[in-house]
């Protein structure tokens, strides 16, 4: 078997067991639970897993890591939360079709067209941080310019309307720990609790998108021909992962930065070419999104073995603790093929053949632009906090906080009065055009 391959189970440790943390479902200790997958790091042959589709299946994508206890599932089962396989998860002949119509709200042109309003949200972001800093001594870069730019610019992109934003990013925190992390029983109950009250509201809007006027996402699926539930099961995994994750690789690559390991200063994330340099290493080395999972629909062969049918396959896409046990915090450079002096080539982060991210672009260009306008509105800060706490579920991973302070040496302004306070989230995203199911542009 290619050495790049570790056979199941692994040799790999995973959260797990009674030293888990309950507010994060994270391991607070040594007990930890060998992991359940077969993890393929070597990046051709990852590619090759996800250009064969009918071998390796993308049908355990999205079932929950941690099996769901009564208690959950019944909280679940009381708002009829039911997440048919439809875009992410789905191995049918219906596939192509759906994913047509979802990429026909990502096209390149289109992607490019939402730039000038990336920077527009990216740049109040940053000042609004900025007179945080100047207001109250320091800032969390995570919540002041990472957060919420990114669901912004995913509502106005599919057509739906901008609410409830500190709803839906905590919604799809709790979400992901849920279907992806190791929480215990009674961790599990309040996270679905959290999806619960997250599916009732896309329920609403699904209705509501389905009799609006002009252009969204809901809208064109339900032309397309699919079911109430089938929206709600590929928007309740779009609207998470279409921002959370880029908001996660905006917070990694601003805290890498600010760290001082990067290959890139912070000085030089203020230019475009320094973002981009810096996102991409981010991408390669550490992704918000470092592993992704299939399963094996048969007997088939792989790197010179054997795969038994029904084997969890877990893909290395970039460095992460989870395939790296024992590894330090520090992550960058640490996949295999990295070590190698090779790339995993950024561009497999976001997968590769019939199912590779349609948001790929949109995510590189939302990141290098909240990078470069943060740093160019704080060019004088410091971290605050150099081991925060992670996100470090199985397929996902960032700092939950960046936290700056301005360098002693910078002298503060010092106004005649005391300074104003930032502006609202209300007041930072108003704008003509961004009430409800204000349709994408046009190109």
């Amino acid at each position: 078997m290619n050495p790049a391959m570790t056979a199941g189970p692994a040799e790999v440790l995973v959260p797990g067991g009674p030293g888990q943390s309950k507010a994060t479902g994270q391991t607070a200790g040594a007990d930890r639970a060998r992991c359940p997958y077969l993890v393929v790091r070597d990046p051709d042959v990852v590619r090759e897993v996800l250009h064969r589709p009918a071998d390796f299946s993308p049908a355990n994508a999205l079932v929950a890591v941690t099996p769901l206890e009564g208690p959950a599932l019944r909280e679940l089962q009381r708002v009829r939360f039911a997440l048919p396989p439809v875009l992410a998860s789905n191995d049918t002949g219906t596939h192509s079709g759906i994913r047509k119509v979802v990429a026909g709200f990502f096209t390149p042109a289109t992607v490019a067209a939402m730039e000038p309003r990336i920077r527009e949200l990216a740049r109040e972001a940053a000042r609004n941080a900025a007179a945080q800093l100047d207001y109250s001594g320091q800032v969390d870069l995570v919540q002041a310019v990472a957060a919420f730019p990114p669901a912004v610019v995913m509502l106005e992109l599919l057509g739906l309307p901008v609410r409830d934003l500190t709803d839906l990013k905590r919604w799809g925190l709790d979400s992901m720990e849920l279907f992806w992390g190791w929480p215990d029983e009674d961790r599990q109950l309040e996270l679905a609790h959290s999806a619960a009250d997250f599916y009732v509201w896309l329920r609403k809007l699904v209705a509501e998108s389905r009799a609006a006027p002009g252009r969204n996402l809901f809208k064109s699926l339900a032309e397309h021909g699919l079911s109430t539930p089938e929206i709600c099961s590929l928007g309740y995994f779009l609207l998470i992962a279409g921002q959370e994750t880029t908001t996660q690789l905006i917070s990694t690559t601003l805290f890498r930065l600010l760290e001082g390991s990067a290959p890139a200063g912070w000085k030089d994330a203020a230019s475009e070419a320094g973002s981009g340099t810096m996102v991409r290493h981010v991408l390669a080395t550490e992704s918000s999104v470092p592993t992704w999972r299939r399963v094996a629909a048969h007997d088939t062969n792989l790197g010179g073995g054997l795969i038994p049918a029904g084997t969890e396959i877990l893909l290395e896409l970039s460095g992460n603790t989870v395939t790296s046990p024992g590894g330090p915090e520090r992550l960058s450079m640490t996949s295999e093929a990295l070590r190698r002096g090779q790339s995993t080539g950024y561009g497999l982060v976001f997968g590769s053949g019939i199912h590779r991210c349609l948001g790929a672009k949109l995510a590189e260009l939302e990141a290098s632009v909240v990078v470069q306008e943060t740093a160019t509105a704080l060019p004088e800060v410091h971290l605050q906090e150099y081991q925060p706490d992670w996100i470090r579920l199985l397929s996902f991973q960032a700092p939950r906080t960046v936290t700056v302070a301005n360098n002693p040496s910078t002298k503060r302004r010092r106004p005649s009065a005391q300074p104003e306070p930032p502006r609202n989230r209300n007041q930072i995203w108003a704008r003509a055009g961004s009430t409800p199911f204000s349709p994408p542009p046009r190109v």
